[in-house]
């Protein structure tokens, strides 16, 4: 397979993706975008930053004669996507997105829907909670609006300087996490709500299998607008994609 792909990625399935393109021997660079502190090693040569805009991306798949881009960014993860989007449509650069599909409320669940970080800081006016705030550090200071709360934060990496939250536990850990493991977290937190965006995937999945099964509500940040790319769900639909 004659190509050079970019892997814009950080996501499970980006992972799953350098590791397939290592096997079958495809040359191919990684992309992370350098929000954590310690990003997983990967089989295939990788790079962290940002590029600079539309241009610099641009700019950087002529440099490194880049023949194909795989977007396997997160779902959230809107200017990056919006940015290759427009860079290969300049470049003329074909453009794939790897992508999961958003989850889907079940019977049991108690979702409240918001569009954006500021409706979830706004679904929070109230008495003062225990709020699970699945959200990564990127967003964390924003909840500063609702100080009432008491915020029990999950990240990858402790914070370098502690949360602007009067009160907030932070817990270090990196998933993928199980549904007993979460089902105790929120037992042994006493949490009340849960707040966190709709990502998708099996990786992130457990704490809504959890909240369901302690009738917890969920405040759901649904996702952003995103480019209408040619999309796939597996790392099998990559190389279907590559092969046409």
């Amino acid at each position: 397979m004659g190509a050079n792909l970019l892997v814009l990625g950080g996501t499970t399935e980006a992972s799953a993706l350098a590791r397939a393109l290592a096997e079958r021997e495809v040359q191919a660079t990684f992309s992370y975008a350098g929000r954590v502190d310690t990003p997983r090693p990967q089989p295939i040569p990788h790079r962290v930053g940002g590029f600079g805009g539309v241009d610099g991306l641009a700019r950087y798949f002529a440099d490194h004669n880049i023949s194909h881009v795989i977007d396997a960014t997160h779902p959230f993860a809107a200017q990056m996507s919006w940015n290759a989007f427009h860079a290969c449509a300049q470049g003329g650069v074909p453009l794939l997105a790897l992508t999961r599909p958003p989850w889907a409320a079940q019977s049991g669940d108690r979702w409240h829907h918001v569009p954006d970080i500021k409706g979830a800081v706004a679904a929070l006016d109230g008495p003062a909670e225990r709020i699970m705030l699945a959200l990564g550090r990127l967003h964390m200071e924003a909840f500063a609006a609702q100080p009432q709360h008491h915020y029990i934060l999950r990240l990858v990496d402790a914070p370098k300087t502690p949360p602007a939250l009067p009160h907030h536990t932070v817990i270090v850990a990196r998933g993928p996490f199980t549904v007993d493991g979460d089902t105790t977290l929120f037992t042994e937190h006493a949490i009340d709500r849960v707040v966190c965006k709709n990502a998708g995937g099996a990786g992130a999945e457990a704490k809504l299998h959890a909240a369901r099964a302690l009738r917890l509500p969920v405040v759901m940040i649904d996702r952003p607008e995103l480019p209408d790319r040619d999309t796939v769900a597996t790392v099998e639909g990559v190389f279907d994609w590559l092969s046409k």
